[in-house]
């Protein structure tokens, strides 16, 4: 349960703002692409190709809980996203259920096997502590955060040693104190609006005034703008969602910032 833990450590653990599922899953797919260990050229397509697999196949486990993810030549670190939805997604699951839980894998090649383990074992601490209920009945992300290393803790105790099980309990315990979940209306995930004009100045729209300011400032950001899906500023990982071209020139950028640990 690696993956997951990371997740909870480094504040990969939000409450969706949307209960729209394509859109759901474009945020959390932002969200790895804002990883500072993935490489621009790793990140570039992998919201895209997420949904085209999404759309080929659907993730819903059952139990409310959905593990959509994308695959990647080579070797490299398993990575996970984790959303939780209080009023559910109609995702489209097996049983009809809405899902309360959306645990999304970034998988190398390597990694693969490594996925289908900690899926399994993820669906397996659900079942056997008794299905998504005090998920989906949480009141704030805090007890989520919990009820998700309650159900690591379990997993953990099913596959391991008892030593080596409370060696990663506890090292999940310290992830949970030290993690700073990522929620939409703070300032760690902040979306950023960019009017490119023709020759002129860009104009930058978003809520942390010092970022707008640092943007409008930088000659360069026009050209920036048309060769980059994504670059970082003022400890913010920008990544491009959509840009839209309009009449005289204009064009509008959507970028979400992300800041980065």
């Amino acid at each position: 349960m690696r993956s997951l833990l990371n997740a909870l450590q480094d504040g990969r653990l939000i409450e969706l703002p949307d209960t729209d599922k394509e859109r759901s899953l474009r945020y959390l797919a932002h969200l790895i692409e804002a990883v500072p260990d993935l490489a621009p050229a790793e990140s570039a397509e992998l919201t895209e190709a997420m949904l085209a697999r999404e759309r080929r196949q659907n993730t819903g486990l059952g139990l409310g809980v959905a593990c959509p993810h994308v695959r990647a030549a080579g070797a490299g670190e398993m990575l996970c996203a984790v959303g939780w939805s209080p009023a559910g997604i109609d995702y489209g699951a097996s049983d009809g259920k809405k899902v309360h839980l959306v645990a999304m894998y970034y998988i190398p090649d390597t990694q693969k096997n490594v996925y289908l383990k900690e899926v399994s074992a993820l669906a397996g601490a659900i079942t056997k502590q008794g299905g998504i209920q005090p998920i989906a009945q949480a009141q704030d992300l805090a007890t989520v955060r919990e009820r998700l290393l309650d159900w690591v803790s379990s997993a953990i105790d099913a596959a391991l040693p008892e030593a080596r099980a409370r060696m990663i309990r506890l090292e999940a315990r310290q992830a949970a104190a030290e993690a700073k979940p990522l929620a939409p209306g703070t300032l760690r995930i902040v979306p950023v609006l960019i009017l490119a004009c023709g020759t002129g100045r860009p104009v930058v729209l978003c809520q942390y005034r010092e970022l707008a300011a640092s943007l409008e400032r930088d000659e360069e950001l026009g050209a920036r703008l048309k060769s980059q899906g994504q670059f970082d500023r003022e400890g913010y990982r920008l990544v491009l969602r959509s840009a839209t071209a309009y009449d005289q020139d204009r064009t509008l950028y959507d970028y979400l910032a992300v800041k980065v640990s």
